[in-house]
């Protein structure tokens, strides 16, 4: 692990504070649900403005956020330092290493566009307007997430600026290493990173949906689970059950219902004849698998693309119980929630159950269960936290890119173990918790 130093000064950026022209957009994102307000928003448009930046924050012991693009939010940082990256947005693919240099403002449809070309693919997540950076922090579970594993675990290095303002190139087998790979935004700003690529062209992908109202939701769910265990590990699947409202911006098919549908992302032969059960279950209210190029893969599981208000958490089982997560689908369903409850099951195991140089938790786990709602947070939680109480007794812990609103709440996000080792790398790269975003992991 090397350093860099910098002599970019404060002074010198183009500093914004409430009320200022710009403030507002650079605060601006996915999530609407929750405001904040720092003092100063530093639009940095490089590892110097980013340096600078938090050297003046650690000067006064002010907490640093940290913003790039996607669907995440900094941590707490009321009264203190954002550094919005979303200017970072420079993507760079050596098609003969199968490598990309990706900054910190870049979303993922960016990179697979600039993979396409040479036939190549990056371990992103189901929607393109997802950070690249923020989610591979997290972990990164992605379309292809059991044949290749998680995001993380293609990361080939790291640039980062730390609490002491010095910017670091990291690479496998440091500490710091290890700690930002599943550890987040806790230990410093990450402003570039290097990642492996995977040779994929097209893919055998879709959805296969049912009108939960004609189709028992239960049923459906009971048939996938059982599906799963026939499957070959390199495909990669989800069930989702969603109320959708009855507003003329959606399709059709899917306007009013509530949608019960499985997800299927698969490289390999054969994939009419894999989904062929699945398309037995009942009466389907659509049918999009087929073989698609790479750069279609979003349109899986078509997720919305335009910024609102949610909140939600996660699930990571050690063991399937049928009844604890039909149990789920009961309480957050239309009539029982009384409010728009989005749940997914992603199927876990193959390529994520491979042991990493990195500090993603969990990979012995089964499925992951994530629930979100729309409603506002108090009542969230009067919904989902019974539901999750279900699945208590098979959960490992949570995910770190799966709280959603919820990451001020560290507990579970990690097991013991791996808890202890990023804690005492945080106190070491951090000690005077500069960076809040810690999910727990204390200082």
């Amino acid at each position: 692990m090397t350093s860099m130093t910098s002599s970019r000064h404060l002074t010198e950026l183009p500093l914004l504070r409430p009320g200022d022209p710009g403030y507002d957009d650079e605060l601006a994102g996915f999530q609407t649900g929750f405001a904040q307000r720092p003092d100063l928003v530093v639009p940095a448009r490089g590892t110097a403005d980013v340096a600078a930046a938090v050297r003046y924050a650690a000067e006064r012991r002010l907490p640093v956020g940290i913003k790039a693009t996607g669907h995440g939010l900094p941590g707490p940082v009321d009264g203190g330092v954002l550094v919005s990256t979303r200017h970072m947005d420079r993507v760079s693919v050596d098609p003969e290493a199968r490598t990309a240099r990706v900054q910190a403002g870049v979303r993922w449809g960016q990179v697979v566009a600039a993979a396409e070309p040479y036939g190549l693919a990056p371990l992103n997540g189901s929607a393109p307007s997802v950070g690249a950076v923020s989610y591979t922090l997290g972990g990164g579970l992605g379309v292809l997430a059991r044949e290749f594993g998680y995001a993380a675990d293609h990361v080939r290095s790291l640039d980062i600026v730390t609490a002491d303002g010095r910017a670091r190139h990291v690479t496998p087998g440091s500490d710091l290493y290890w700690a930002l790979l599943g550890g987040g935004h806790a230990f410093g700003v990450v402003t570039e990173m290097e990642i492996g690529l995977v040779p994929v062209r097209t893919l055998y992908g879709g959805s296969l949906a049912f009108d939960g109202r004609d189709v028992d939701p239960a049923v459906v769910l009971r048939a996938y689970e059982e599906w799963t265990r026939t499957v070959p590990d390199g495909l990669t699947s989800s069930f989702a059950a969603v109320p959708y409202p009855d507003i003329p911006a959606l399709p059709p098919h899917v306007r009013g219902r509530y949608v019960v549908s499985v997800r299927v992302a698969h490289t390999g032969p054969d994939g009419d004849r894999i989904v062929a059960p699945l398309r037995r279950v009942g009466a389907v209210l659509s049918d999009s698998l087929r073989e698609m190029p790479y750069a279609e893969s979003h349109t899986i599981h078509s997720d919305p693309d335009f910024p609102h208000a949610y909140y939600g958490d996660s699930a990571v089982l050690g063991e399937w119980d049928l009844d604890a997560v039909a149990g789920v689908l009961g309480r957050t369903g239309p009539e029982a929630a009384g409010a728009m409850c989005v749940v997914q099951v992603n199927h876990l195991g193959g390529a994520l159950a491979r042991p990493a140089p990195n500090s993603v938790p969990y990979r012995e786990g089964t499925f992951l269960v994530r629930m979100l709602t729309m409603a506002d947070r108090e009542r969230a939680r009067e919904i989902l936290d019974p539901a999750f109480e279900l699945l208590a007794p098979v959960t490992l812990g949570r995910a770190v890119n799966f709280a959603f609103g919820a990451g001020d709440r560290g507990a579970g996000l990690y097991d013991a173990t791996t808890r202890e080792r990023l804690a005492g790398i945080k106190s070491r790269y951090d000690p005077a918790n500069l960076f809040r975003r810690n999910y727990g992991v204390s200082g």
